[in-house]
């Protein structure tokens, strides 16, 4: 079983080394591993009955950082993710994940992959739920005490301690994903696919949540890939992948962007990518 909270019913890493500025969730780039990315991909397409959803892409997630995946809501952040993580149809093109296809059942206890919707149980509480996917990954009398300790962690990296034994269907949207990201933990997976993971949280909560990400990069040494419609939040990743309509605009760092485009913020520098996408496609149209 992958990694990851399924629906409900119905090569080592190496970590950062600016430790204090990676716990504190700024993006400042860490050290970059060698060896074989995290996620590579060449002509990867996408489609959906007559519609191209991703249209040749190709890029490399590079191992022990934050790749964030950033573009508007329908532009196929999900559709990629899925992609990834080996869960989507009709994918043509490479997509090498931890240097293995995509897909492949070796890697189902490698990736924790949350989707948007939250993938929990309501009628059991935070920590049955974890403790249900905790023997799922991890079986047997003999694993007991680990998996015990695995949750006790999970339940901590979340910050849901004091809501361990409350029912997930009374918890609100945001502590209801919490869990979900706990049970991606539960197996200190080295890749870590989150499809929009701070939607509808408040300040202090995605503040939280962008310190976790960055510890789990810097002292766990795990990759993670972080989906958002937020610019503000590419601010917080080591890299970056903008999106819009099925393609790549750009991967590159945070400050590479701003200096490429001459530009004060990243969504200054997207909304420019934008602009000259645009153009350069209405030059095309004019010259056919």
């Amino acid at each position: 079983m992958m990694n990851y909270a399924p629906d409900p019913p119905d090569d080592g890493p190496t970590t950062a080394t600016d430790t204090t500025t990676a716990r504190e969730g700024r993006g400042t780039t860490p050290a970059r591993p060698g060896g074989t990315p995290a996620v590579h991909a060449e002509d990867l397409t996408v489609t959906r009955g007559s519609r191209t959803v991703l249209r040749g892409l190709g890029f490399t997630v590079p191992r022990g950082q934050i790749t964030g995946l950033l573009g508007p809501s329908g532009c196929g952040k999900s559709t990629l993710m899925r992609a990834i993580a080996g869960t989507q149809a009709k994918v043509t093109g490479t997509v090498d994940v931890l240097g293995r296809p995509a897909g492949h059942p070796a890697l189902r206890t490698r990736i924790g992959y949350v989707t948007q919707a939250p993938s929990v149980f309501d009628d059991l509480t935070v920590r049955q739920n974890l403790d249900y996917f905790a023997a799922i990954l991890d079986p047997g009398r003999a694993a007991s005490d680990r998996r015990r300790e695995a949750v006790t962690r999970a339940v901590a990296d979340v910050d849901l301690t004091t809501h361990a034994d409350a029912l997930a269907g009374n918890l609100s949207g945001g502590q209801r994903s919490r869990v979900s990201l706990a049970v991606a933990l539960l197996g200190a997976p080295e890749l870590l696919v989150l499809d929009e993971p701070t939607v509808g949280l408040d300040p202090v909560l995605r503040r939280d949540l962008w310190t976790l990400f960055h510890s789990l990069a810097a002292d766990r040494g795990a990759t993670l890939l972080v989906s958002s419609h937020v610019m503000d939040e590419a601010e917080r990743c080591h890299r970056l992948l903008l999106m819009r309509e099925g393609t790549l605009l750009a991967d590159d760092t945070p400050d590479a962007l701003r200096t490429r485009t001459d530009a004060e913020t990243v969504e200054e520098a997207f909304l420019h990518l934008v602009d000259e996408a645009t153009a350069a496609a209405r030059t095309k149209e004019t010259t056919r």
